[in-house]
């Protein structure tokens, strides 16, 4: 079965609104950082870095797994990829705000530059996790829900503890 690229943005495009209702609530608090900052458990990623991995991650297919280019985010790459341990240095609702905007426009950049031709293409960056472009635009669906659902449960977890 292949999927509709076209619809890709649109799908994209509703699950960040939901990320952002999360940043737009956080963002009405008195203290906002005590919320960015909580974390689950011991060693658990806090909310902020859920959402930064989002924007981090969508720029890592953006630049180098659905194609090779130059990325104006590198600075946040080794914080908050897959596998980083989340730091308590806290980047600011504007700053991850901000991430989300230029990581978002950049991966719906790549998208735009795969046709249907090229779905069960394995483009060079993903040749090792085996993942056609196809693949890789399932995943980029599938990964912000379920990101923004476990900060949505870390902000619940915060909240019940106020």
């Amino acid at each position: 079965m292949s999927i509709d690229i076209a619809t890709i943005p649109e799908l994209l495009k509703f699950n960040r609104i939901m990320t952002l209702k999360i940043l737009d609530e956080i963002s009405e608090f008195s203290d906002p950082t005590s919320a960015l900052t909580f974390r689950p458990g011991p060693g658990r990623a806090h909310i902020a870095w859920q959402i930064m991995h989002l924007g981090i991650t969508e720029e890592l297919f953006a630049s180098q797994r659905l194609r090779s280019t130059d990325s104006s985010l590198t600075q946040w790459f080794d914080s908050y990829q897959k596998g980083s341990n989340a730091s308590d240095e806290i980047p600011s609702i504007d700053t991850i705000r901000s991430v989300l905007s230029e990581s978002r426009e950049n991966v719906l950049d790549a998208i735009s530059q795969i046709t249907a031709a090229d779905l069960e293409t394995v483009p060079a960056g993903l040749s090792e996790r085996g993942w056609t472009n196809q693949m890789a635009l399932q995943i980029l669906c599938w990964h912000e829900p379920h990101h923004q659902g476990q900060a949505h449960l870390t902000l619940n977890s915060w909240k019940a503890q106020q």
